[in-house]
């Protein structure tokens, strides 16, 4: 579980080695923040000058004075950047001991959610989240069967061009929790939340949706649903069709019926993609491999399943970029993401994917951006669109771009569990521009979102580099090779088509960082 400690105006990520001021990443470099972390975990309690030193450079002979220069750097952030002096007490002979504010444990999905995004202004068009629907089956093997219920109701409102969609990475942070309806409003920047229930017994589902308006907590719209689980996909259709009438009764036929899309034939296949899907969102190695028997069943089953198709692509392409750069998953990335486009006309999360690998594997921007642009015009509010897209944006050199289309993306998922990939793109994006400052700051965010991804810490560590801060830099680059042992940036590069003038000033800062070529 993630740790994060947060005393007086700051709050301490350990698992990330970031400390924060508010919402804002300090200067603090890793073994200053480990003997940060030490000292505030014993709060009140003398710290030996061997304990810090074994935290902080562990089975290493080091002199006292390495320790006393980390000591002197905490207290002056930590005064610098909240006006008080009295931080960290030097006890001769003994140690330290920490004697600030009061310490607390806080729970990371409400950190982040309230140094984030403390409060979204509303857009200007009707909004809404789907929260994640509650399983009263008594089984807890039967929670896809409810997520997916949910996707597809995210993904037929998504449809609607005039509606803004807030994506399910970051409504699926809620699941499992008691929530405030009011206060999901205000941290997702909506005026509708619709939550509800699935309970599924044998051959029969039961749903309960309600629609409440989250500035006033009063109820819009409510509907149980009984119906044979065969009839599961125009159950989905039926709920999405009864919120949106409900947010605007005098809507268009036409529109409504853009929410209906074509379904896979075998409800096996769709629920095989279902069950893949955590593995592929992590995008690691190992977890993609264990989603691509999954998914290869899937296809068996309906070979002309694009979403199916899409995931596989994707994980091929996470093979390619993080398990050594073998031709047979550049190819299989490829081919999977035409057979998606190919079989996917109307559906933007698998027209997404394919682009996404058809840009980054196949170097082909143009036609990836067709593709995500098709994803665009069904589905407006699609926040993976723009997120991969910016990716894509950010290697390619266009920075200001790349830049725009990652905060579309977090504003649409605020706290997207591909967040770590829009903060990437912004870093890169500043990094091209010459601004180091900023790159570093979305590059800590990254490495906040996604502590296992090794290319985070690549951007952490040219950040660095460029502002002279040398030693930071080293302790990013010696991340990267912890994850990716393999990892040559010039491959790297090659690998994603990376703009020559980019290449050039990344290659030069990861030298200096201490990375291989």
């Amino acid at each position: 579980m993630v740790t994060i400690l947060e005393f007086g105006p700051f709050r301490l990520d350990v698992d990330a080695g970031i400390l924060f001021h508010g919402a804002e990443p300090t200067p603090l470099g890793q073994r200053a923040v480990l003997l940060l972390a030490l000292l505030v975990r014993r709060a009140g309690a003398p710290v030996s000058k061997d304990d810090l030193i074994e935290a902080a450079w562990p089975a290493q002979a080091i002199e006292d004075s390495n320790l006393t220069v980390q000591i002197a750097a905490i207290r002056r952030t930590l005064a610098d950047m909240s006006g008080e002096a009295r931080w960290i007490e030097t006890l001769p002979r003994r140690g330290y001991r920490y004697v600030g504010p009061a310490v607390s444990t806080a729970d990371p999905d409400r950190a982040s959610a309230a140094s984030d995004t403390p409060s979204l202004a509303l857009p200007d068009r009707p909004s809404i989240a789907v929260l994640p629907f509650a399983n009263l089956s008594g089984d807890a093997e039967q929670d896809y069967f409810g997520d997916g219920m949910v996707d597809d109701i995210i993904t037929g409102l998504s449809r609607i061009n005039w509606l803004f969609v807030i994506a399910r990475n970051s409504t699926f942070t809620y699941k499992g929790r008691a929530v405030d309806v009011t206060q999901v409003g205000r941290e997702l920047g909506v005026r509708y939340v619709l939550e509800g229930s699935v309970r599924k017994t044998g051959t029969t589902v039961r749903i309960t949706g309600q629609l409440i308006d989250a500035s006033t907590g009063m109820h819009v719209w409510a509907e149980r649903y009984d119906r044979r689980s065969e009839d599961f996909f125009e159950l989905q259709d039926d709920i999405a069709l009864s919120v949106v009438g409900a947010i605007a009764p005098s809507l268009r036929r036409a529109e409504i019926n853009r929410v209906k899309r074509k379904r896979p034939e075998s409800l096996d296949a769709y629920d095989l993609v279902l069950r893949a899907q955590p593995d592929v969102d992590s995008g690691m190695p190992k977890q993609v491999t264990q989603a691509l028997v999954l998914l290869e069943r899937s296809i068996a089953l309906e070979p002309d399943y694009a979403l199916a198709h899409g995931n596989a692509a994707m994980c091929h392409h996470c093979l390619f970029l993080r398990a050594g750069l073998q031709e047979v998953n550049r190819s299989a990335s490829i081919r999977h993401a035409r057979l998606a486009i190919t079989h996917g006309q109307d559906d933007a999360p698998a027209l997404t994917l394919a682009g996404f690998s058809i840009g980054m594997d196949g170097h082909d921007r143009s036609a990836a951006f067709t593709a995500l642009d098709a994803a665009l015009a069904i589905s407006p509010s699609s926040a993976l669109t723009y997120i991969l897209g910016s990716v894509m944006l950010a290697w390619g050199g266009d920075s200001d771009s790349a830049i725009e289309w990652s905060e579309r993306g977090m504003r649409l998922s605020p706290f997207d569990s591909w967040a770590f990939a829009a903060f990437d793109a912004q870093a890169l994006g500043h990094f091209n521009r010459g601004r180091y400052e900023e790159a570093c700051r979305a590059a800590y965010r990254a490495v906040q979102a996604n502590p296992r991804h090794s290319i985070t810490y690549v951007q952490l560590a040219a950040a660095l580099a460029k502002l002279g801060r040398l030693q930071e830099a080293r302790a990013a680059a010696a991340q990267v090779l912890e994850l990716h042992p393999a990892f040559r940036y010039s491959r790297q590069f090659q690998g994603v088509n990376c703009a020559p003038a980019l290449a050039s000033s990344l290659g030069e800062a990861l030298r200096a960082a201490g990375l291989p070529e």
